[in-house]
């Protein structure tokens, strides 16, 4: 039986990946991975009704049996992937002096660790036939600028950018690997710091553009993992409104 091709999301049950994986619904069948089942129910019902989907229920945290789990996946759904957006997320504001392994752990195991594993079996060809052809990976313009309290996102959002570089290269030509780079976006995971209504007076002070919508990162996301991108590998493109080169701000 023939297999069939499908993009991967992973953090779709909510935020950013909920709305990258409805886009990329427009036009490929997805694979929407998350911890938490009626949420991605909710994604998949909202997704376009003339593509099929599938679910992957899978907590990330859960390194150990990554690989095993979507191997397996793979072989049971008789599917393959042709592209792989990790948009999955952890972030928890937290001052150095008050940060526990834990805070690290947790950054660094999502954001970094379940991206190379999860790439790692993307590019078996006893797992996905070679059939993986573009990745991207969301970051974070604080990645590339310091924040207060955001060590341990920031310095795994860094470490997502830095395997991003590598594995560019190492899986060309075959597979291009780019990451985005988010500045202020309002989801869930961020919606308790629009709470501060300074932080929202600062954001339309220092965006020339105003704030940004998960929109505006989903196209760009579009974008990459198309064939319209052919030519496009190894780059870190940064979406925010302009705030990382508004140095009066």
């Amino acid at each position: 039986m023939e297999k069939k091709s499908y993009l991967l999301v992973t953090g779709a049950s909510s935020g950013m990946g909920r709305e990258i994986a409805l886009r990329l619904s427009e036009q490929y069948s997805i694979v929407l991975n998350g911890r938490n089942k009626e949420r991605l129910i909710q994604t998949l019902k909202a997704c376009n009704p003339n593509r099929e989907h599938l679910v992957w229920e899978y907590d990330l945290t859960k390194i150990d049996t990554l690989e095993d789990e979507l191997t397996q996946f793979l072989f049971e759904n008789n599917c393959v992937i042709t592209g792989f957006v990790h948009s999955a997320g952890y972030m928890k504001m937290m001052p150095l002096k008050m940060a526990k392994a834990d805070l690290f752990r947790l950054s660094f195991d999502i954001h970094v660790t379940a991206a190379a594993l999860i790439t790692k079996v993307l590019v078996k060809k006893k797992a996905n036939c070679g059939e993986l052809k573009s990745i991207v990976f969301i970051s974070s313009i604080s990645s590339k600028f310091g924040v207060k309290a955001f060590s341990a996102y920031s310095a795994s959002k860094a470490a997502v950018d830095g395997l991003m570089r590598s594995l560019a290269l190492e899986l060309a030509p075959d597979v291009r690997v780019n990451s985005v780079l988010p500045g202020g976006i309002r989801t869930a995971m961020t919606e308790h710091l629009y709470k501060d209504t300074e932080l929202i007076e600062r954001i339309d002070a220092t965006y020339p553009l105003g704030p940004g919508d998960v929109k505006d990162i989903s196209s760009v996301v579009r974008f990459l993992i198309s064939e319209d991108a052919r030519w496009i590998t190894g780059q870190q493109l940064i979406v925010d409104g302009g705030r990382t080169i508004n140095v009066t701000g």
